[in-house]
This record gives structure tokens, C-alpha cells and sequence, in this order.
């Protein structure tokens, strides 16, 4: 073999070497595991395996599940959820729900677990029974998913202690805090007094990380709130007669200011959490802006039905809160990915899909791994 043709092969190697250490050093984060809390916004499948009330619920009947599943799975969609596409997006079997007692399989939960139920809150039910504010039996409050969330790690975890098993989970600590304000709005509380629970319901958020931190958790998103001033259920409830209530695209200010009131204070929340974690990763899942750039973007929706139900009935929104999707003689829409909102309250599989790839961009470069 000549000396130019030894030369030429040793450079060509060191150019591959070269190459391939690039290739590893950029690759994303090997997130093997997802563990989501939440309400209804990521509920897989947890309400409706909740007791005979959850059974019952719109979630476990058609038209919910119509779109992919075919059936209905206890998501509040027509669809899949954000949850269902970070998993996809991270190459994840789709999370199984923590009371799905008919998976035994240990395996099954291998790839992490979802503890979200729908209509849960961040604060126990005792804050509002003492605010004479009623919530349902079903409610399954942050306190409990976290019991849930230890028991399965006790159950199986192998390693003498769990922040060998969490060195490569992603904790997804919501969203949850919309129920804990939606039960004052929906019985009567003025928003003044509203208001005063953000700092309990922000705490409740962080006490949650914080367990899931001392745990060994080191990836950990929190997400925020939706500006719900844009939804069907809140503008049909609370109208008001002057337009200057609503901004350019129809959605009421004050809800939104207050959305927004609740995301600042979390932010603040979150920011003092990584100073107390400085080695652990710790982002906001940005919520709000990810259905603003759904509404205002130019994303194949129908616009002239953007704040209106495609499951619902009556009224400029199609939406009544007395006869809700699921219910008898209440119509779906012939398409739904015209759609944002799917029953007034949850958002369309379309929707969710646009707003999960506005969040997935943002939050999955800042993730760090164990040792594989």
C-alpha cells in the first residue's frame, strides 16, 4: 500500500471520527420514561376507571375517541392529547393511566405512567369545602397523584434508591390549576376573590416539583395556563355587552388577564426553584402562547369557526353548558380539524397537535440525561 493511499485513509477516518462525535454530541436527550400529573387536559384514561361517577363521565362514550382511536379512551378529545404526541415525539409507547388495574404487566409501565384525572386541582378538596365551593368526588388532587406517583416507584423501582430510576424521566407536572379556578367562576366567586387563590394554587405546583425533585427527578416541565378567555365555555357564560371586553380576536381580556396573572406568579414560582435546584432542568411549558400562535396562526383552521365547539349545541359558540358533548341530540361537526375547540372545554387533536409541536420545540432541547 503507498504512503499516499495510508494518508489519504487515515485522514478519511479522522474525518468520520470527526463526523460522528458531532452526530453524538448533538443528539437530543434519551428521555426513556414520562410521568404526567395533571386534570383533563392529559388524562388518558384515569376518570373514567375513577369509581361509577367517573364511569359515567362524557369522556368514556362516542363521540370522544372518534377521530383516532375509534373508540372512546377517557381523553376529553376527539383524539390524542399533547401528552400522547411528546411521547411519540420522544419515541415512547403512549402513557398508560395509573388506574388502568386491567394492564398487570409490570412492563407496561416501564416507559413511565400517567396519573392526570380529569376535573382534579392543584389544592386539596378541603380548600374549597372551606370556601363553600363544591367539587366533585372524583376530584384527585396533586397530593394524591404524588402518593400514586411514590407507590409506583416503591412498586418498581429495583434500585436501592429512585434517582437511579428518574435519572431519565421527564416529569410533567401539569398542566393543573385551571379546575381549582374554574370551580369559583362556575359558582358565583367574584374574580377578586378568584385571584387570591393563585398564590396557594402556584404554591400547591411547586410543593409538587419539589417532591418529585427529592425524588431524583431532574427533568421537570410546568406548565402553565390556557387563555381561557378564548374558550367556548367561558365566553358563553360570562358575556359582556361592551366589545372593548374582547380583543381582536373575540376572546375575553379579563379571563386572559387573569390566565395570565396565574403564568407570571408560576414563572416567579419556577425561577425560585432553580436556584434551590440549580442541577436540575426545570422549564415552563408556555401554554398560553402555544394556543395563541393555534388561534393567530396560519395553521389550516377554519377561522370563522375559531371560538366556536365542533361538539356542542346553541348559542354564538355553540356550546350549552346544559347540554354538553356526549349528551343525546347534541351534533359534532362534519370536520373536526377545522376545529380548535372540540366540546367548548378541551381542544380538537388538531389543535392539540400544533400546540404539543410549539411546546416540543421549545422545552425538549433544555432536557439533561443520566448514564444510559
Amino acid at each position: 500500500m503507498s504512503t499516499t493511499s495510508t494518508t489519504t485513509e487515515a485522514l478519511s477516518l479522522l474525518v468520520l471520527m470527526f463526523f460522528v462525535s458531532i452526530v453524538h454530541a448533538t443528539d437530543p436527550c434519551q428521555i426513556n420514561s414520562i410521568y404526567q400529573f395533571g386534570d383533563s387536559i392529559a388524562d388518558t384514561g384515569n376518570l373514567i376507571r375513577n369509581g361509577p361517577i367517573g364511569a359515567k363521565s362524557h369522556a368514556a362514550s362516542f363521540p370522544y375517541g372518534q377521530t383516532y382511536f375509534n373508540q372512546p379512551t377517557g381523553r376529553c378529545s376527539n383524539g390524542q392529547l399533547m401528552i400522547d404526541y411528546l411521547a411519540r415525539r420522544l419515541r415512547l409507547p403512549l402513557l398508560n393511566p395509573y388506574l388502568n388495574v386491567n394492564t398487570t404487566q409490570p412492563s407496561s409501565y416501564n416507559n413511565g405512567v400517567n396519573f392526570a384525572v380529569a376535573g382534579s386541582t392543584a389544592l386539596n378538596s378541603s380548600f374549597f369545602n372551606a370556601r363553600s365551593l363544591h367539587v366533585p368526588a372524583t376530584n384527585t388532587p396533586l397530593s394524591t397523584q404524588l402518593a400514586w406517583f411514590k407507590s409506583h416507584l416503591r412498586t418498581t423501582c429495583n434500585n436501592p434508591s429512585s434517582y437511579d430510576c428518574l435519572k431519565q424521566s421527564l416529569i410533567m407536572m401539569g398542566e393543573i390549576g385551571g379546575n381549582d379556578y374554574n370551580y369559583g367562576f362556575f359558582q358565583g366567586k367574584t374574580t377578586e376573590e378568584i385571584r387570591s387563590y393563585i398564590p396557594h394554587v402556584v404554591g400547591a405546583i411547586a410543593a409538587a416539583a419539589r417532591e418529585v425533585i427529592r425524588a431524583g427527578a431532574v427533568n421537570v416541565v410546568i406548565p402553565g395556563n390556557f387563555p381561557v378567555g378564548c374558550f367556548p365555555i367561558y365566553l358563553t357564560s360570562f358575556p359582556v355587552n361592551d366589545p372593548k371586553a374582547y380583543d381582536d380576536k373575540g376572546c375575553l381580556i379579563h379571563l386572559n388577564e387573569f390566565a395570565m396573572d396565574h403564568n407570571n406568579q408560576l414563572q416567579e414560582a419556577i425561577s425560585s426553584l432553580k436556584k434551590e435546584f440549580p442541577g436540575v432542568v426545570i422549564v415552563y411549558g408556555d401554554y398560553y402562547n402555544a394556543f395563541q400562535y393555534v388561534l393567530r396562526g396560519s395553521v389550516g383552521f377554519d377561522k370563522s369557526v375559531a371560538l366556536k365547539s365542533c361538539c356542542g349545541i346553541g348559542g354564538a359558540y355553540n356550546y350549552d353548558g346544559m347540554r354538553q358533548c356526549g349528551a343525546v341530540g347534541v351534533p359534532v361537526c362534519q370536520n373536526p380539524d377545522k376545529f380548535i375547540s372540540w366540546d367548548g372545554v378541551h381542544l380538537t387533536q388538531k389543535a392539540y397537535r400544533f400546540m404539543s409541536k410549539f411546546i416540543n420545540n421549545k422545552i425538549l432541547p433544555q432536557f439533561k440525561c443520566g448514564v444510559a
